[in-house]
């Protein structure tokens, strides 16, 4: 095992993606994935699979704040379980309450408004999943 893990911040117009190393328990971003209505470019996905060789897939799962589920929770679960069925790769689901306002504090932090372009701030809130999936012990 390589320890090497990638994240999906899902969304129905962009997917972000991150990838991140057990060993340090830290994450760095990668491309945005331009989705139509929550289906990505399947092959760009096979892509990044195929170059980074995940042990396992993280892709984080959009809670209400009380941690209900909302439409986009079945949609996240729809794309994890087709990540599965499409590739093979483990899948693991993971809370990702308010990783898009962290990510787009952090990007305004470091580049004020020109930094808060979609696919920037889609793939840090995959960082920011993946890096709290570490945090957690896993």
């Amino acid at each position: 095992m390589s320890g090497t893990l990638i994240a999906f911040d899902f969304g129905t117009k962009s997917i972000g993606v991150a990838v991140g190393q057990r060993i340090t328990g830290t994450a760095r971003p990668l491309c945005a994935l331009k989705a139509q209505d929550g289906t990505p470019d399947w092959n760009a996905v096979e892509k990044i699979l195929t170059e980074w060789q995940p042990d396992a897939v993280i892709v984080g799962l959009p809670l209400n704040m009380d941690g209900t589920e909302q439409p986009l929770t079945a949609r996240a679960r729809k794309f994890a379980n087709k990540l599965h069925g499409r590739f093979g790769v483990k899948i693991e689901l993971h809370d990702e309450r308010l990783s898009t306002v962290e990510a787009r504090a952090g990007l305004f932090e470091h580049g004020g408004y020109r930094a808060l372009n979609k696919g920037r701030v889609d793939s840090a809130s995959a960082v920011i999943i993946l890096e709290s999936y570490f945090e957690q012990g896993y």
